[in-house]
């Protein structure tokens, strides 16, 4: 896939205050980079950079292979950016909003139309489109400032915080919304606390802390804190034998065995025809398996295994 986005060696810096240091990520088409970590650990800020809208200290960002710097509109138009807070007129109508959005973006009167009202459709909010803005729910402006995201349809799609204020069933909506948008070949990175969202739909987990990029991983490389390729195995003997973990052991390419009566757990290479082949090899060693089966982590496990302080 083509590299959507790259940052390198990015810093921003406050005064004296170092919110952003050594930040490198390069994404392309398809990702979804979820961005976890505490309050003030530069979360938005990384994401305020990577939309042109923070000036960096030093390093660049490039977006589909053109520098982010001040006035690069043709780089800025692929980029969609939805904050923390949503930015609203509130006095004008949800379709006037829009409508305006469409031609600040210049697009076509009839495209406008058409992608408003889709993403009108998509974010649940048709019925009130004729609503002022200022009588919308904080999780209707919430929808209202992604359909503002979306309309001119970005490459690049930063989201701070997008599910606050969204109900269960609204988030189960967004989350299909966003796998969509995945799926489109867009680079997503959503910033946001609620893990188990994250979890579902992301293809990448970052944590930060203290303005740096900690950890960045495939979500299975994060959660299981393995390599991409490895994951952990649980299963079950049928009478199992004295010899177990060291018959476990002698196996080519299993790592960090440990057998506890008649279950098991080992470390082996994570796609399905290894599985497939690692349970023949456990049969071949006159090893009877009453289940194998991967161990599926948990991405709030992980971020509290990552030793991860809350700022001050």
């Amino acid at each position: 896939m083509a590299v959507i986005v790259e940052a390198r060696n990015v810093r921003v810096d406050y005064g004296d205050f170092t919110a952003l240091r050594e930040f490198n990520l390069t994404l392309s088409g398809g990702d979804l980079l979820g961005l976890i970590g505490p309050n003030g650990a530069g979360k938005t800020t990384a994401l305020r950079a990577l939309a042109g809208l923070q000036p960096l200290t030093t390093g660049e960002v490039r977006v589909l292979d053109q520098r982010l710097d001040p006035g690069a509109t043709d780089a800025m138009s692929r980029i969609g950016f939805t904050p923390d807070i949503p930015a609203l007129y509130e006095n004008l109508r949800v379709i006037d909003f829009l409508n305006f959005i469409g031609r600040a973006y210049r697009l076509d009167a009839r495209l406008a139309e058409e992608r408003i009202g889709f993403w009108l459709d998509q974010l649940w909010l048709t019925d009130r489109r004729e609503s002022k803005i200022q009588s919308l729910s904080r999780g209707m402006r919430q929808r209202l400032n992604v359909a503002r995201t979306l309309l001119p349809d970005p490459s690049l799609i930063l989201l701070d915080e997008p599910a606050a204020g969204l109900d269960p069933a609204g988030r189960i909506q967004f989350r299909r919304m966003l796998a969509s948008l995945r799926d489109q070949r867009r680079a997503l990175i959503v910033s946001s606390h609620i893990l188990a969202d994250l979890h579902e739909f992301c293809t990448h987990i970052g944590i930060m802390e203290q303005g740096r990029l900690r950890s960045l991983g495939s979500v299975a490389a994060v959660v299981g804190g393995l390599e991409d390729h490895r994951c952990r195995y649980q299963g079950v003997f049928v009478n199992p034998p004295f010899d177990a973990a060291s018959r476990l052991s002698g196996l080519a390419g299993v790592t960090a065995v440990q057998v506890d009566g008649g279950t098991f757990s080992l470390e082996y290479d994570a796609s399905p025809e290894s599985a497939a082949a690692l349970l023949r090899a456990l049969i071949e060693q006159g090893l009877v398996v009453a289940s194998f089966a991967p161990v599926k982590g948990d991405l709030e496990q992980a971020y509290l295994r990552a030793g991860i302080r809350q700022v001050d």
